[in-house]
């Protein structure tokens, strides 16, 4: 796997770590590669920029963006560097960039309370992923993630946080990753490779949760989740004494 170019999902934006030996050209290419992949990802999201691993002259930064700009359809509200008080950096921007969209005027009030706290514990901050995580793709955030998708057999989601897949996961999931067993993983369809929280590792059973009906063969699915009880993973339905059973401290 190229890991010359790597994106990672923080309580600022996004970081991307570019390897420091690549000569520049070819990690243009590497740079135009990892974001046109994760294009589906960012769907016009407002999102703060830094680079680590790199020393890059303003010029270099500036093909960067450009490069950025070109294959993806991220919006990138300001650059970020270890001199920049970074949360007042970012939500400054964040608000020009929203207050300029007339489609953002809408946005409920309320919804500003759970990004403040996020800002203070990364395992409360929450990113999307939009798109299908394929063999060989990881997607790793400092909180929790929600995956508006399926993650396939390959496919490997890393968070601090929990994970909700809103739609099939057979591939590998990693919450709680700084050894938070609180965290929790929910799929619309649960037939993983390995789930792993905290230091506790499973997988799901091999029968699987899929029953086909009638001449039109409708797929129907139970929702799980997945979280640790007395140093055991347990899988169960998604129901509401389930739920009752959740710590998010």
């Amino acid at each position: 796997m190229d890991n010359s170019v790597i994106i990672k999902g923080s309580k600022s934006g996004i970081t991307v770590f570019l390897d420091n030996e690549m000569p520049f050209e070819e990690l243009l290419e590497s740079v135009s590669d990892k974001f046109k992949n994760a294009s589906k990802f960012f769907n016009n999201a407002n999102m703060a920029i830094s680079f680590d691993g790199r020393d890059l002259s303003a010029e270099e930064e500036k093909k960067i963006l450009n490069i950025i700009s070109d294959v993806s359809d991220l919006n990138i509200v300001c650059v970020l560097d270890e001199n920049n008080d970074m949360k007042t950096v970012y939500e400054d921007a964040v608000k020009k960039a929203i207050a300029s969209a007339a489609v953002q005027a809408q946005t409920p009030a309320p919804v500003q309370q759970p990004v403040s706290q996020a800002v203070t514990d990364p395992r409360t901050t929450c990113m999307f992923y939009k798109g299908t995580l394929r063999s060989g793709q990881v997607f790793e955030a400092d909180g929790s993630v929600v995956v508006l998708g399926d993650v396939n057999p390959g496919g490997k989601v890393i968070a601090k946080g929990s994970v909700i897949v809103l739609g099939s996961l057979k591939g590998n999931i990693f919450a709680g990753v700084d050894g938070n067993e609180n965290a929790f993983v929910v799929a619309l369809e649960m037939s993983p490779m390995q789930i792993k929280i905290g230091d506790i590792i499973a997988r799901s059973s091999d029968s699987g949760n899929k029953v086909i009906k009638g001449r039109n063969k409708v797929k129907v699915v139970e929702p799980k989740i997945a979280y640790v009880y007395d140093q055991n993973i347990y899988i169960e339905d998604l129901e509401q004494n389930a739920l009752d059973d959740i710590c998010l401290d």
